[in-house]
């Protein structure tokens, strides 16, 4: 993480609250606020925040049971450990998870974090229960306005088997540690080199492997290159040049 300093005297500089008619203020004299028209405000309390009292307050109040894929992608959000806190709850909690993979169910529940309520939905992980949470159905976006105008004629079956042969040479298992973030190592390379004294020089980091392509760009080549081959029968066929598997 970068801080903001003044570029003359490399001192970190502080926000300070301003007001347009005071000017510098004091975060002790700061309270909230919540717009209801343009420019006008209502002061709302810490201490009638605090009298606000719901069941998820303080509890997960589980609603309902689920069939565990039936929760749409779309709709997750955050991932928390659940854990029992204790070993008087520790009981409970694996007949709990016990119940939920015995009928593979996932609870949906409620929860209060980081200021607002949550639907959250629990699913058990090992011993453990898989807390996540989940964004209410105003705040997901339709698909349909963004794929109305896609065609929905009949697609070209050599160009589909020309994409089932590219996803066929890079079929795979998930690892999430084969993934890392290029971009915040060559930035941690900068911050070292320049602590050192010595002169970054930018290095554009290449893919894994010589063998990640485009899926388009591949199946445009390829398209491409089976046009300028003079045509011979389906079976004497020559297989497309970018689909030849490179080494790496």
């Amino acid at each position: 993480a970068f801080h903001q300093l003044h570029k003359e005297t490399k001192k970190r500089i502080k926000l300070v609250p301003h007001d347009p008619e005071l000017g510098a203020v004091s975060r002790e004299d700061l309270v909230k606020g919540y717009e209801f028209e343009r420019g006008k405000y209502v002061v709302i309390d810490q201490s009638e925040l605090d009298r606000i009292k719901i069941e998820s307050a303080r509890t997960i109040d589980v609603e309902r049971f689920v069939k565990a894929g039936e929760i749409d992608e779309l709709y997750v959000d955050n991932p928390y450990y659940l854990a029992p806190d204790g070993p008087i709850a520790e009981e409970s909690f694996r007949v709990f998870v016990d119940a939920m993979k015995r009928r593979t169910v996932a609870g949906i529940a409620r929860i209060v974090l980081g200021g607002r309520e949550r639907v959250v939905a629990l699913k058990p992980r090992g011993k453990a229960i898989l807390l996540t949470t989940l964004r209410y159905g105003d705040e997901v976006r339709a698909l349909e306005p963004y794929i109305e105008e896609l065609s929905s004629g009949k697609l070209d079956k050599e160009l589909l088997e020309l994409a089932g042969q590219l996803i066929d040479q890079r079929i795979g298992g998930f690892d999430p540690s084969a993934f890392t973030d290029r971009y915040a190592e060559a930035v941690l390379e900068l911050v070292k080199s320049k602590i050192a004294g010595e002169t970054f020089e930018v290095i554009e980091r290449a893919a894994p492997s010589a063998t990640v392509v485009s899926l388009m760009e591949a199946l445009r080549q390829s398209v491409e290159g089976a046009e300028e081959m003079p045509k011979k029968p389906p079976a004497r066929r020559a297989r497309p040049r970018a689909l030849k598997k490179q080494s790496s």
